[in-house]
């Protein structure tokens, strides 16, 4: 392992406890607006599945409260397993249904994924510079967004990354031995040492595979290089290495492909068969990169991509397959690649190792220099960190969500109980699910995804088809409509049963 220059004190801890402070505060901003600020659709759906579990284990709930959550939850689709939501739900018994139960458990996974990922920079670079690179990890506009949303991915990046930790630290608790460089009468504390190790990586990478099977393309590549670094062509002869496969994979895979196979299948003919064709086109490249761009800055990228190739063997091995498994993931799921930015939040941690790398010579030459120059560079280090910081702020308050709860209660009030309704709305109904608890049939969107999947089809020539049976077409989404005019034309011939500033209900039975 690479000795890096220690500082004289231990002033860098200050600093580091400080970040975390600082990471934590702006997670906690507004802490309880509805879960509308970021991919609203998916934290929606992550809320009424926790509040399935919630009226479930509830000893008040009545058995329509019961039935309807129920019946909310089955509609919302069910692609992995609900951990956080199980978390959320019996935190709810506590602190009622609100949404900051959910951000501060979220926050609290990234927190700790924070101090594994800093311990882990420290391994090959400076304190100092694996310091700015946290900054960067805990302070990003992206970041702090992605990070407090309530949905799985944060907890998955959290465990991928203590996973990641733990996989790092046996790599090196097995060098040594390999290399004979352990006395004999030390020899087993340092293979009860590895095992720990291997325990601890199988566990938490199981888990970050178990949460959302996606990090699999990240969690195989990492292990697969660093098992090979570690044990060359003789790993399979290694316990450890069976023992950290089995707890890898045999949850996610008893869930996903014995538990809930119809489902896992579903998603891969439907985000990776169906859009398989986007990556023969140089467009999707383009758009791919220039969405990271605006999520990350494409000169970080850049910059954490070269520290991979001039870290140290390990850690150089570990970050390369890491970008490799991210490529792969990529041209598995090409559509969300430029539409999704959660699908990226695991490029968090891993730029952030990266940049800690490219970044430690510099920080060295500072410290060896003294006055104007090495106070100038921590002053220009605190402003940027304090800019971002003030960006991620800015952020999250720059739109209150407070007042969707009441129109969506409100909309969900003029709903004749008795009739089927047909829905133009936003986030696939769930927010007249959430706060109306009303559900409703769904119109077809005009989005980039209805067109890659069928180009030029026009939904308004099936109106009839596609309405049977229903009483009433309710439109909440005016964009939407404008987007389709034909539609509105339809609309246009039937009468209005109820209407509101930001809602129209159709009468179809006229």
């Amino acid at each position: 392992m690479k000795n890096p220059l220690q500082p004289q004190t231990r002033s860098w801890f200050i600093s580091f406890i400080l970040l975390l402070a600082l990471g934590g505060f702006l997670r906690m901003l507004d802490i309880t607006d509805p879960p509308l600020d970021f991919h609203p659709s998916r934290q929606l759906r992550n809320s009424l599945v926790a509040r399935d579990i919630y009226y479930s284990i509830l000893p008040s709930a009545t058995t329509e409260q019961r039935n309807l959550a129920a019946s909310f939850a089955r509609s919302v689709g069910k692609y992995e397993p609900p951990v956080i939501e199980s978390i959320v739900a019996y935190t709810y018994l506590i602190t009622g249904e609100n949404i900051a139960a959910a951000r501060v458990w979220v926050t609290l996974f990234w927190l700790a994924a924070g101090v594994a990922l800093f311990d882990l920079m420290r391994r090959e670079t400076s304190p100092w510079a694996a310091l700015i690179a946290l900054a960067y990890y805990l302070i990003l506009p992206f970041s702090v967004q992605a990070s407090r949303s309530f949905q799985p991915d944060p907890l998955m990046t959290s465990a991928f990354v203590v996973g990641i930790y733990f996989l790092y630290r046996w790599s090196e608790s097995c060098s040594p031995l390999l290399l004979g460089r352990v006395p004999a009468r030390v020899e087993g504390s340092g293979v009860r040492s590895s095992w720990r190790w291997a325990i601890l990586a199988g566990v938490f990478l199981g888990l970050a595979t178990f949460v959302k099977i996606v990090i699999a393309f990240f969690v195989g590549s990492a292990a697969i290089a660093l098992v090979l670094f570690t044990l060359g062509k003789n790993f399979w002869k290694s316990k450890q290495v069976w023992t950290m496969i089995v707890i890898m994979v045999l949850p996610a895979a008893v869930y996903y492909v014995l538990l809930n196979q119809g489902r896992s299948t579903e998603y891969f003919f439907s985000w990776t068969v169906a859009l398989i064709n986007l990556i023969a086109s140089t467009d999707f490249y383009t758009k791919w990169l220039a969405f990271l761009g605006t999520l990350f800055g494409l000169t970080i990228i850049f910059l954490s991509i070269a520290g991979a190739l001039i870290a140290s063997p390990r850690m150089r091995w570990l970050l390369v397959s890491l970008w490799i498994g991210y490529l792969l993931y990529g041209l598995t799921l090409p559509f969300q690649m430029y539409t999704h930015s959660y699908y990226h939040i695991q490029l968090i941690p891993i730029i952030a190792l990266g940049l800690a790398v490219v970044l430690n010579p510099l920080v060295e030459s500072v410290a060896a220099n003294s006055g104007v120059g090495r106070v100038g560079f921590i002053a220009l280090t605190v402003a940027v960190i304090g800019y971002q910081a003030y960006v991620s702020r800015s952020v999250l308050i720059a739109e209150s969500f407070r007042h969707e709860p009441a129109f969506w209660s409100e909309v969900g009030g003029v709903i004749p109980s008795d009739g089927n309704v047909m829905a133009l709305t936003q986030d696939y109904g769930y927010r007249l699910m959430m706060y109306g608890w009303r559900r409703v049939s769904l119109w077809p969107l005009a989005t980039g995804l209805s067109e890659a999947r069928n180009p030029g089809k026009n939904n308004a020539e099936k109106f009839m088809e596609l309405t049977e049976g229903m009483d009433y077409f309710l439109v909440t989404a005016f964009g939407q409509l404008d987007k389709q005019p034909d539609l509105k034309e339809i609309l246009d011939g039937y009468p209005i049963a109820a209407q509101g500033d930001g809602y129209v209900l159709y009468d179809l039975r006229k």
